[in-house]
């Protein structure tokens, strides 16, 4: 009996020993770091800003770490509050900056700008005395004008075509929707189609209203589309994963070294429980999106179509700190309900290499050959079916699209990035705007009529040589029926805001759409796909 107490009291003191061990030496590194930023302060040769020094240092630290770990300033802590909140508080313009001047592409609805009479086409030029046109100020300092506090006044002028004098508002800023479901529509008689763009606080009720809407048109089946959706809020997922769920499922749940397993599951009977589900992932679906495609594939409820996704699997706790600034530090993972973990592998402090990851993929064949992603038998999982699916970063998809190389060409690609094709349509739909809403009063008849012409094709030739954009016939020629059909889309996106016309149209030339709606409309294959 000693000699076992003996034994209990020294692991004891062991413990004790390592735990101050690893206080003393948390108390040394703070110190060294407090003495670093005295000894610059007090004796650095130049002046220096005292709070870039010290969110200098935070980064310092953070980018020895992971790749998701970060500092946000204050200013940077509210726009993301804004990017996720589902609004934020301005003047309600969409807009472009068109040659350093600031131009209304459209109003939204029930805004302030809508109601004091702003017009698609406006140049904005002076907000509050200050001269934001021809003077090449940044979008962000431009944003930081126009937004500010609800109830809040601002005064701008404002020059319109054929008016020879500018016209003066004075707009009380109100709150903004920030929408993140993107477009609805049916794709037949019984299935609907919703495209989400972002998890934020107003997605799932947005999503409720979407569905609804489509019941009451007869849907019977969705598809959801989560490509090029980067991710958001945990809850908001597992909000919107329940409605495709029954009650107390599990679907996501965290572990890390310091934090506990914590199990996140649905609240309430889902009353989208029944129907084919289809989910659409590209490489660039992250982290909620992949919580919510990866339930939907482990517990068998939908099909998932596309390619393996981006691998964002890092659970970031907001701390924050004096001023108002903040930390995202990492603290656990994310695991998918039979047990994947999301995050795909990464080194510490290299940060470059994980930022290429994607084109790493796409030089290795990734995005047109299945056959070119390998995993190890160690990374096998089961679904609650016997399913076999794979951890080690991301989402692999049941069936797999290629990427469509047939048509994207260089010459299409400059034009795209050089914003030659951006500025076109914009200066198109002003030049044209009273005749394009005259021709076409609704979405639909829009879709059946219009037509991009060989001349609109033509004149964004000579826009692209007059941009010094590098051209080659041949490649221009393989890409003319990808360019008319997005001058469509961005065309419709303008004429018929908020009503989703942009991917209405520009689906059909999304190869991952296109295998969805052919999997969801086949009963016998898209059961088949989700057996054993």
């Amino acid at each position: 009996m000693k000699k076992l107490l003996s034994s209990f009291i020294l692991s004891i003191s062991c413990c004790f020993a390592a735990f101050s061990a690893d206080i003393n030496e948390l108390k040394m590194a703070i110190q060294q770091i407090q003495q670093a930023m005295v000894w610059i302060d007090q004796m650095y040769v130049d002046s220096i800003d005292r709070q870039k020094v010290a969110a200098d240092a935070i980064r310092g630290m953070l980018k020895e770490l992971d790749p998701h770990s970060n500092y946000l300033t204050p200013d940077e802590v509210k726009e993301l509050n804004q990017d996720l909140g589902g609004n934020f508080e301005g003047i309600g313009v969409r807009y472009q900056m068109i040659n350093d001047t600031l131009v209304v592409m459209s109003t939204i609805t029930g805004g302030p700008s809508e109601k004091a009479g702003v017009m698609a086409g406006d140049q904005i030029v002076v907000v509050s005395d200050t001269t934001i046109a021809g003077v090449k100020m940044s979008n962000k300092e431009i944003q930081r004008r126009l937004r500010g506090p609800k109830g809040s006044k601002v005064d701008i002028l404002i020059r319109r075509s054929g008016e020879s004098e500018y016209i003066p508002f004075q707009l009380v800023r109100d709150k903004i929707p920030v929408l993140s479901v993107d477009a609805v529509y049916m794709v037949d008689d019984h299935t609907g189609y919703i495209k989400i763009s972002r998890f934020a606080k107003t997605t799932f009720e947005e999503m409720e209203n979407a569905i609804d809407s489509l019941r009451a048109k007869g849907m019977k089946h969705l598809i959801l589309d989560l490509q090029n959706n980067g991710g958001g809020y945990l809850e908001t997922a597992v909000q919107m994963a329940g409605k495709f769920l029954a009650k107390n499922e599990l679907v996501v749940y965290t572990k890390g070294r310091n934090e506990q397993r914590m199990d996140y599951k649905t609240r309430e009977k889902g009353s989208m429980q029944n129907g084919r589900l289809v989910v659409l992932i590209d490489e660039h679906s992250a982290s909620a999106s992949e919580i919510l495609s990866g339930a939907m594939q482990d517990l068998d409820r939908g099909v998932i179509v596309g390619r393996r996704s981006f691998g964002k699997g890092l659970v970031q706790r907001p701390i924050p700190l004096i001023g108002g600034a903040m930390i995202r530090l990492t603290v656990s993972h994310y695991y998918t309900p039979s047990g994947r973990c999301i995050q795909k592998p990464y080194e510490k402090g290299q940060h470059e290499s994980y930022r290429s990851d994607i084109d790493n993929r796409y030089k290795k064949g990734e995005f047109t050959s299945a056959d070119s992603i390998h995993f190890a038998d160690s990374l096998r999982y089961e679904t609650r079916a016997g399913r076999t699916v794979y951890g080690g970063g991301g989402i692999m998809p049941d069936v797999f699209v290629p990427l469509d190389t047939t048509k994207t060409t260089p010459t299409h690609r400059n034009i795209i990035a050089k914003g030659t094709f951006n500025r076109f349509v914009t200066d198109h739909y002003l030049t044209h705007s009273k005749q394009l809403h005259n021709d076409y009063k609704a979405l639909d008849d829009f879709i059946a009529r219009f037509e991009v012409s060989d001349d609109m094709l033509h004149d964004l030739h000579q826009r692209a040589i007059a941009d010094s954009v590098k051209i080659v016939d041949e490649e221009l020629e393989r890409s003319a029926s990808i360019l008319k059909l997005q001058i469509k889309a961005s065309l419709a996106s303008n004429l018929f805001e908020g009503e989703g016309g942009y991917y209405r149209i520009i689906n059909d030339m999304n190869e991952i759409y296109r295998k969805g709606v052919e999997i969801i409309s086949d009963e016998k294959e898209y059961q088949k796909l989700l057996k054993k």
